[in-house]
């Protein structure tokens, strides 16, 4: 595959290569297929990601392009909060002089760069805000920007070629037929995550259920997953719908099985969030309801397995201020309505039965 962006030569005499990638589940997911390219670039070379606990519960044994993981201390604009987290000191003190190359795929730098930096790694590449610290070599951060392309163009800095579009991760079949023995399903499973961090992205649960519904009386079963804060959603399309053939995950499941139940699933639906991002990683298609911006930068790539349905939402519904200037300069008011729930159930649970029919 061709390379992204301006790219640049391989570096000589890499052996130990850190990538920075905090965030959650779907920011992890974006960096994975950076993470492919470089470990292609530099197949001798040993790869340690800079994450938070969530990369080594969902990558841990399913990649091949990540060797070893680091836990990120607390540092503003790198990583928020984390109560068993390592100190910025003894993370710096042990892993200094460790790299011969770092990779900066978190954000536009003004934070992440002058971190990577105190890692005193022989060469570096990444993003930069007009305001950040620049690298060895580095691109633009313009926020308008696929996140996977953004990542593919940082690792083209670094001489290394794309060698997929979509995150992988891997799960084995008899992961698979565990699952749907444990749920007890025999015939098509559809996934449901009714869910997202921002709850602007957040489709309401009624309209969830209406998909769950059609799905039910067409004789298949429902997964819903979810962390805690997806509970009262799970708990109301449960009330609308009933209980029989709804196994309900939400808040119980652990992170590190969530790529299993994402791969037993025929269909996932589900928000802009973690698990669908990952549900395209296990190779599941997916149907996703999206505020129109945030596709540009995180959706899915091709529309024979992944299906999009978008709102054009361009203002706030309460209070009128322009949304569309998104990015770390963009005001934000502190209102948090839908902004995805002028999606149609009809559209989306259509798209959920072409998909069953056609695949």
């Amino acid at each position: 595959m061709q390379q992204i962006g301006v790219g640049g030569e391989r570096f000589e005499g890499v052996e130990e290569i850190a990538v920075l990638r905090g965030g959650g589940l779907g920011d992890l997911m974006f960096a994975v297929p950076a993470l492919e390219a470089l470990a292609a670039a530099y197949p001798s070379a040993r790869i340690t990601l800079l994450s938070t606990p969530v990369a080594p519960a969902v990558l841990e044994g399913r990649t091949d392009a990540v060797h070893a993981f680091e836990e990120l201390p607390v540092s503003p604009g790198v990583r928020d909060a984390g109560d068993d987290a390592p100190s910025l000191e003894d993370f710096t003190a042990r892993l200094h002089g460790r790299f011969d190359l770092a990779v900066q795929l978190h954000g536009g730098g003004r934070n992440s760069n002058p971190f990577l930096l105190r890692l005193g790694a022989r060469h570096t590449v990444g993003t930069a805000t007009e305001d950040a610290e620049v690298l060895e070599r580095w691109v633009r951060y313009v926020y308008y920007q696929h996140e996977v392309v953004r990542g593919l163009e940082v690792a083209s800095l670094a001489g290394a070629e794309p060698v997929t579009l979509d995150p992988r991760v891997q799960v084995t079949e008899d992961e698979r037929a565990a699952v749907r023995s444990r749920l007890g399903v025999t015939g098509r499973l559809v996934a449901v995550h009714p869910g997202a961090t921002d709850p602007r992205r957040r489709w309401s649960p009624d309209h969830f259920a209406a998909v769950v519904r059609a799905r039910l009386e067409a004789g298949d079963d429902v997964v819903l997953v979810g962390d805690a804060s997806d509970v009262p959603a799970a708990n109301a399309i449960r009330r609308a719908v009933g209980e029989d053939r709804v196994h309900d995950l939400t808040g119980s499941l652990p992170l590190r099985e969530l790529p299993a139940v994402l791969a037993a699933a025929d269909v996932m639906v589900g928000d802009d969030s973690g698990p669908r991002h990952l549900a395209v990683a296990v190779g599941t298609p997916t149907v996703g309801v999206f505020w129109f911006g945030n596709v540009v930068n995180a959706g899915p790539i091709d529309r024979g397995r992944h299906r999009v349905h978008m709102s054009y939402v361009t203002r706030c519904p309460v209070c009128g201020i322009d949304v569309t200037q998104v990015g770390w300069t963009a005001e934000r008011c502190e209102h948090d309505p839908s902004y995805v729930d002028e999606v149609r159930p009809e559209a989306v649970i259509e798209d959920v039965a072409d998909l069953l029919r056609t695949l």
